[in-house]
């Protein structure tokens, strides 16, 4: 099989931006790229081992798309490889998370409560929000009420609706298929992480290659 000439026919990588795999895995290439090859070939490339996780890996392990064409041309001599997408492809290492304890869970739920709740009441504060609702209140009544609660537990309650529409979620069920502002916030989070890993895997590749 070594050295086989696939004659004229291209071979074309689309590189995943991201992939995750647990300790101690064969990483093989259909698991990190969609190809598009000659049929006779196309079940040898998808099983074809490009790395083996080890201890060493850690948790990101960046995969060059010239380390693929390499490997493949190695196998496959005369072999036209198209790439599509991005150039690398990051390897994330799953390994077995500890499980949170209850009291741990309760006293980080408490936090967030009340400091959503005192983040809101502060802000409510700084613009004067009360008055606003007192005053709101006597032109739609005609009368004052220092306590409108014919008005706030209405906005109270809406504001927690509101919440819910703006985040997408109740508890783990979904709206609707868009994704939340939080969501699209930790998707570019994401990207800007990836972006940086891939840059300062390529400064440290050529940093090493200088001081050999």
């Amino acid at each position: 099989m070594w050295g086989v000439n696939v004659l004229e026919k291209t071979i074309y990588l689309r590189m995943r931006q991201r992939v995750q795999v647990r300790p101690d895995e064969v990483v093989i290439l259909k698991d990190m790229a969609q190809i598009i090859a000659p049929e006779n070939i196309v079940a040898s490339l998808e099983d074809m081992v490009i790395h083996r996780v080890s201890k060493q890996d850690q948790s990101i392990v960046i995969i060059d798309v010239m380390k693929v064409i390499g490997i493949i041309t190695n196998l496959y001599k005369g072999a036209e490889i198209q790439t599509i997408g991005p150039a690398q492809t990051i390897i994330e290492v799953i390994y077995k998370k500890k499980g949170v304890s209850v009291p741990f869970f309760l006293l980080i739920w408490f936090l967030l409560f009340f400091g959503s709740a005192l983040a809101i009441m502060n802000f409510h504060d700084d613009v004067s929000m009360r008055s606003v609702q007192e005053k709101i209140f006597t032109i739609i009544t005609g009368r004052h009420e220092s306590k409108p609660f014919l008005f706030q537990i209405p906005y109270s309650i809406g504001l927690g609706l509101g919440m819910i529409l703006f985040f997408n979620h109740v508890f783990r069920k979904r709206i609707n298929e868009e994704p939340s502002p939080l969501e699209v916030e930790m998707f570019n989070y994401q990207q800007d992480l990836d972006n940086y890993v891939i840059i300062n895997e390529n400064k440290e590749s050529f940093k090493r290659l200088h001081d050999h």
